[in-house]
């Protein structure tokens, strides 16, 4: 492992090249003549005090857009979306397909995604994506089904804040 000035040189420029240490292996065999294994090479570099550079880091997988910035509301704006969420959450008759809807921020096991929902007449229940895309509703109450007003209020309330979510 004794190598020249010139030969300690050349290796430092492959340093500063960036080649890894199987690179300048193969290119000391090749080019000088010296025939090392991958650990002789390793403390060459270390006798040689410097540091091979490090690879550059992948770069990230490019990220999905974002949801276009909405406006902020003006206080009018703002006065109105609170009345109407205070109608949301009033009680509705039964049957009428006013629910509510929420998502779990860590979902049950065995599902992709999870959350609670109130019915119109309500009623509670745990609702759940599995990973095929299929949805349950599971009661607090055994035996209850919500009406199919409910149901298809429950479907678009759901599909609306996961949309929200960006799912």
């Amino acid at each position: 492992m004794n190598l020249t000035d010139d030969q300690k040189a050349v290796v430092r420029q492959w340093i500063d090249e960036g080649l890894k240490l199987s690179d300048i292996q193969k290119r000391l065999a090749s080019e000088l003549g010296v025939h090392l294994t991958y650990m002789e090479v390793r403390l060459l570099i270390s006798d040689l005090q410097v540091m091979p550079k490090d690879a550059e880091p992948p770069a990230p997988p490019p990220a999905t857009m974002p949801p276009p910035a909405q406006p902020s509301p003006t206080a009018e704006e703002a006065a109105e979306e609170d009345t109407d969420e205070a109608e949301d959450a009033s009680p509705a008759p039964p049957g009428t397909g006013q629910v509510s809807v929420s998502l779990d921020t860590v979902a049950m096991p065995g599902a992709a995604l999870s959350g609670k929902v109130t019915f119109s007449d309500g009623q509670k229940a745990q609702w759940y994506l599995d990973q095929y895309g299929r949805l349950g509703i599971a009661p607090t109450n055994k035996g209850y089904r919500p009406s199919p007003g409910d149901i298809q209020a429950f479907q678009m309330r759901l599909q609306q804040e996961l949309e929200k979510m960006g799912f």
